[in-house]
């Protein structure tokens, strides 16, 4: 008897003594999700669907209803919808607003109505403390909304606030004649550099054309970038999409699969 005969412990196994035979390696068993889990996947696929429409909501709600009380005091109570109907109408303030807003700029489009802005521009620039808040208030005004305006239609990098690190910036108009007299001799860019999330406060400044990076994204996406602070990147997939994409997958990775027991008929 040999040694190995004596020594059952030493015994090869079947899989040694048969080594062309591939050995067959246990599955692991999937994760199990309770209930809890389930129900906090449901819990936050539902708030992903609410919550932006909810939001939108409220916002556009908040500005009819603040432009309703601004017009109302405006409108005789003969003409308001509440006299002869039981509820409120709300919108009635802003079609009113849009309507006198539209007529306003027809009737100044003609000579007459031109002749009193001019009156009143004139007399508004007599006034000390307010003809620098309207002329202000004007100059943006006209540069945002006039046609063919290119203001904030570029977005681009520039590197602050250290080597290295690069901030995003709209670029406005270069330099005008006076201040570009005063400035190195090369071309200037106005730039805005706006804060994250809130992208109404930031820093203006002029910086050299050499040192901008160009981006081939509009105004609208950069504003998400910044008030998303990075979490939604231009040209990528909807975030929405990707979580709701992913809590679906996982309550159905979730949901109890059927057993053998379970789908038996009964007997």
């Amino acid at each position: 008897m040999t040694e190995l005969d004596r020594t059952p412990r030493l015994r090869p196994s079947a899989s040694a003594e048969a080594p062309g035979d591939a050995v067959s390696v246990p599955a692991k068993p999937a994760p199990h999700h309770g209930p809890i889990s389930r129900l906090r996947n449901y819990f936050l696929t539902g708030l992903v669907l609410v919550g932006p429409l909810y939001i939108t909501i409220s916002l556009t709600w908040w500005f009819i209803n603040w432009v309703d009380d601004l017009v109302r005091p405006f409108i005789p109570v003969a003409y308001r919808p509440e006299t002869y109907l039981p509820v409120k109408v709300p919108g009635m303030g802003l079609l009113v607003a849009l309507f006198a807003l539209t007529m306003l700029g027809f009737l100044t489009a003609n000579l007459i109505g031109r002749k009193l802005v001019e009156a009143g521009e004139n007399i508004l620039h007599r006034m000390p403390v307010v003809r620098p808040i309207y002329r202000s208030l004007k100059q943006i005004f006209e540069t945002r909304f006039a046609k063919g305006s290119a203001s904030f239609r570029r977005v681009g990098l520039v590197e602050f606030p250290a080597p290295g690190m690069w901030s995003l910036v709209f670029l406005a108009s270069p330099a005008s004649a006076d201040i570009a007299a005063r400035l190195p001799d090369t071309e200037h860019v106005a730039a805005f550099m706006p804060c994250t999330p809130n992208p109404t406060t930031g820093f203006f400044f002029y910086v050299p054309r050499r040192d901008i990076i160009d981006l081939d994204i509009t105004v609208e996406q950069a504003m998400t970038l910044l008030m998303s602070a990075g979490m939604v990147q231009p040209g990528g997939p909807a975030p929405d999409q990707q979580k709701l994409a992913a809590l679906a997958e996982a309550a159905r990775i979730a949901r109890p699969r059927p057993t053998a027991a379970s789908t038996a008929p009964a007997k």
